[in-house]
């Protein structure tokens, strides 16, 4: 791994090269999406069978699109049932967690007959993307779809991609099962994004879209959004390890690499203060790319974004950590639950030699689903806020509002807004 010493340059450079990786600067895909989202929002069904034989290679039709009762009886059938008994372990550890999210409605009232508040309503119907293809990844499945059951969805619908024989990853249907989808359909790409997001014969029209995807996708969901909600424009995965002298350089390089063997664009980063930690951790990755497979992926992640940065003091690195504002972060220092007090954006923190991201990924319960490429800054982890609906609450009787009427009749006039006053006066013209 490169190995670099930090300073304001060296800072300002990585950060530039890190941001390369966004979705926002793939535009040259861009007119090839729209033009899929144009030919769905106006032949529904007929564009959506065309493009999953194009892509897919899969002859799709309204008699087969959406996934029967007996489909996923036969991926419960191809499923290992250990694998099965680990998924129901994993989603009583998310809804545990995502229990904790929950929001309520509250009203607030006064003796003169003011009441005040907050309503809080489940969306009615969301869509969960899920990616097929070349990999299937039940843990995303009952990270997309948890949130949205605790919070009390009315219809959540998911999409994924069949493959050419016209079937979906066994994997995937039992994890939808088990976490609760309602609907399940076999549509992937930019074509399923626009289905989700205008409806058409055979898929109904949602609240609000998440899951992750292909840049296709996540471009879709971007020029969908303002039809629909969308949780994110999410972009390649991403690690920093923050480690100190006491680190173990094997469990670094390891977590290291848990994100690297994603794709050719994630990133992983380790900053640290001990140059002899630094050199142990690049030994130690050379020898896990060897030796694990998914090598070719890894190395190319590592060759374009991989970076072990080495700071002059702790403050420097936890500064260098906050600008990156990493999706993963992982803390492993002497003290650090102290150094966590400090770190302002991440999309998840994990502490300590024990905590390794994958944890987070499949069992702990937090969602997995996180800000990417600075957004965490001012984006959060999905949760079940992002399938909830706030709704102001406001009652006045008139003795609550005769001693102010007046200011809000001279506020609206200095405006000039004679509309909203009159709409005041009329109440008290006797």
């Amino acid at each position: 791994m490169k190995t670099i010493r930090l300073d304001e340059n060296t800072k300002k450079n990585l950060l530039e090269d890190l941001l390369k990786r966004s979705p926002n600067n793939y535009d040259e895909y861009t007119d090839r999406v729209n033009g899929i989202i144009t030919a769905v929002r106006k032949d529904g069904d007929k564009a959506l069978f065309d493009f999953t034989k194009k892509f897919d290679g899969a002859d799709i039709s309204a008699d087969n699109i959406r996934v029967t009762k007996e489909e996923i009886k036969e991926a419960y059938s191809l499923v290992a049932p250990a694998l099965i008994d680990i998924i129901r372990k994993a989603l009583v550890n998310i809804e545990n967690y995502h229990s904790k999210q929950k929001q309520y409605s509250w009203f607030d009232s006064t003796e003169d007959g003011t009441i005040l508040g907050q309503k809080v309503t489940p969306m009615s119907c969301v869509g969960v993307y899920v990616p097929g293809g070349k990999a299937a990844y039940p843990s995303s499945v009952l990270m997309n779809i948890m949130p949205a059951k605790v919070a009390g969805v009315g219809k959540i619908v998911m999409v994924t991609p069949p493959g050419k024989d016209g079937k979906v990853n066994p994997g995937t249907l039992v994890a939808a099962n088990e976490a609760g989808a309602d609907e399940i359909y076999k549509v992937g790409g930019a074509q399923a994004i626009a289905a989700l997001a205008y409806g058409t014969e055979s898929i109904p029209k949602v609240d609000k879209i998440v899951g992750p995807g292909n840049i296709y996708v996540a471009l879709a969901k971007k020029a969908v959004y303002g039809h629909v909600s969308i949780d994110s424009i999410a972009g390649p995965s991403e690690i920093l390890v923050l480690a100190d002298e006491t680190a173990n350089p094997r469990f670094v390089a390891a977590d290291l690499l848990s994100q690297a063997e994603h794709d050719e664009l994630a990133s992983a980063i380790l900053v640290t203060t001990s140059e002899e930690l630094a050199a142990k951790v690049s030994v130690e990755v050379d020898k896990f790319v060897a030796e694990l497979s998914r090598s070719e992926i890894m190395q190319k992640s590592l060759d374009n974004y991989g970076y072990i940065l080495i700071a002059d003091s702790m403050k420097e690195a936890i500064e260098t950590a906050n600008d990156i504002a990493s999706e993963h972060l992982e803390i492993v220092t002497r003290d650090p639950f102290m150094v966590m007090t400090k770190i302002r954006n991440a999309g998840a923190i994990f502490i300590g030699e024990y905590s390794s991201e994958p944890l987070g990924d499949y069992f702990a319960g937090p969602n997995h689903v996180l800000p990417t490429n600075g957004t965490a800054k001012f984006f959060s982890p999905l949760s079940v806020d992002d399938f909830i609906k706030k709704s102001s609450i406001i009652a006045y009787s008139r003795e609550a509002l005769e001693p102010i009427h007046k200011d809000i009749i001279k506020f609206a006039e200095a405006e000039r807004l004679t509309a909203h006053a009159n709409s005041i006066k009329v109440r008290f013209e006797d």
